[in-house]
Order: structure tokens, then C-alpha cells, then sequence
């Protein structure tokens, strides 16, 4: 059982991984479904912990990656709004600042998708970034994402109100990204989604003047861009 203190830390810790494991191991939750998973990351952070992960991904260059890079997790395929699994397959599911990146016309497929295949009575978290903060800012020229984070939260909205999920919860924190510099922060961006990378050619003098202009100094010389995020805590109903 997770101690009561750990969610705390992790929430002032600003780490999304600790935060969901910490949530996971409240709920007893053993096999969970990364929807989203991009290169494999938060499921390496959980399937480290002991959690049986599996990761989808639309992007097959991102999986092709976690699949190299990250073992004892499966990596499929597919996108959230068609997820290739039985129903009740895993105790939990997360979309870790994914949600957004499904079409608007899809998120309430997608969620109900993950409904379908979380068992009942179990748990999906739900991590979308807020249209604020520094790093919001420094990538605004690339891609302005007010209004899917937006409708991501409709989404999220809709269904709880439709009582396709329950909600138990939902947190504000603040994450503190360190990055090398500017480039690696450009980098990062094309990573999550390649289409970027045109804009970015355009806009990257000015990306990194923002960078320049939003990043504070850690302990270690690094630099960081603070990002709020809203975690989610929903319920699939018995």
C-alpha cells in the first residue's frame, strides 16, 4: 500500500511518473495500458516500479524506439480511438499528456475506448498540460495548443457528465522540465509529434529566443521550463 506521504512528494516534486505509480499502487492496480506511450518513457518509469505496461502509439518511428530501447513492455501500433485489446484487459490506463493529441472530432471514442478496455471499478489517470506557463509560451509558435487543450477537457467533461466515468479527483501541479538548451528542447518537440518539424525550421530563432527568455537555472547548470498540469483521477464504474 502506498504511503500516504507519496503522492504528496510527488506532486511537490512536479514527477508525472512517480505521481501516476504512487495512484497505481493506491488503487491496486497491477497491469496497466500507456495510451499514448510515444518513445516508451513513462512506461519504462512504471514497468521499472513492477507494473505490466503495455504502450500504443499512432507513430510507428516512436514505437519502432520504445521497442529497442525499452524492455519487458509491449508496444503496439494504433491509435486511442481504436485501441486492439478485449474488453476488461488491464486494471488501469493512463494518457499522459496524450489526449490532446487525438483528433478533437475522436477524444470522446478514445475515452470511451479506454473505458472498455479497463476493468471495472478501475482506474484511468489523465495528465493534460494547462494553456499557461513558460513552456506553453516557448512552444506557442510552433504549435498553439489552447484549443485542444481545450476541447480535451470538454472531452474529459462530457464524459463523467454522460457517466461513462466517475470522477474522484483532480490536482494542478507543477512539472520542471530540464533540458541542455534550446535545441534540445526543439528536439523534444519534433519527437512528440514530427509533423512540427517544418514550422519549427521557420520558427526556431524565435523559439529559442523565448526559450532563452522562459528558462530558469537549476543547481546543476541546466535549464528548465515549468509547465502546469492537471491530472485527472477517474473512475470506470462497476
Amino acid at each position: 500500500m502506498v504511503r500516504p506521504d507519496e503522492l504528496n512528494k510527488a506532486f511537490a516534486a512536479g514527477d508525472t511518473a512517480a505521481v501516476i505509480a504512487a495512484g497505481l499502487a493506491q488503487e491496486k492496480a497491477r497491469t496497466v495500458l500507456d495510451i499514448g506511450a510515444g518513445v516508451g518513457g513513462l512506461a519504462k518509469a512504471l514497468s521499472g516500479r513492477g507494473y505490466r505496461v503495455t504502450g500504443i502509439d499512432p507513430n510507428p518511428e516512436a514505437i519502432e524506439r520504445a521497442r529497442r530501447d525499452v524492455a519487458d513492455v509491449r508496444f503496439d501500433i494504433g491509435g486511442a480511438e481504436a485501441l486492439p485489446f478485449p474488453d476488461a484487459e488491464f486494471d488501469a490506463a493512463v494518457f499522459m499528456n496524450s489526449l490532446h493529441h487525438v483528433p478533437v472530432d475522436l477524444m470522446a471514442k478514445a475515452l470511451a475506448e479506454a473505458a472498455r478496455v479497463t476493468r471495472r471499478g478501475g482506474t484511468i489517470f489523465l495528465i493534460e498540460p494547462l494553456a499557461e506557463g513558460p513552456q506553453h509560451e516557448v512552444m506557442r509558435p510552433v504549435e498553439d495548443e489552447t484549443a485542444v487543450l481545450d476541447a480535451a477537457g470538454r472531452a474529459v467533461a462530457d464524459a463523467v457528465r454522460s457517466q461513462l466515468l466517475e470522477l474522484r479527483g483532480n490536482v494542478v501541479y507543477q512539472r520542471h522540465q530540464p533540458y541542455a538548451d534550446a535545441e534540445a528542447f526543439i528536439q523534444r518537440l519534433v519527437e512528440i509529434a514530427p509533423s512540427r518539424l517544418a514550422v519549427i525550421e521557420e520558427k526556431r530563432d524565435e523559439v529559442a529566443r523565448l526559450f532563452a527568455a522562459g528558462a530558469t537555472t537549476d543547481a546543476s547548470g541546466g535549464q528548465v521550463l515549468a509547465q502546469p498540469l492537471r491530472i485527472y483521477w477517474l473512475r470506470v464504474p462497476d
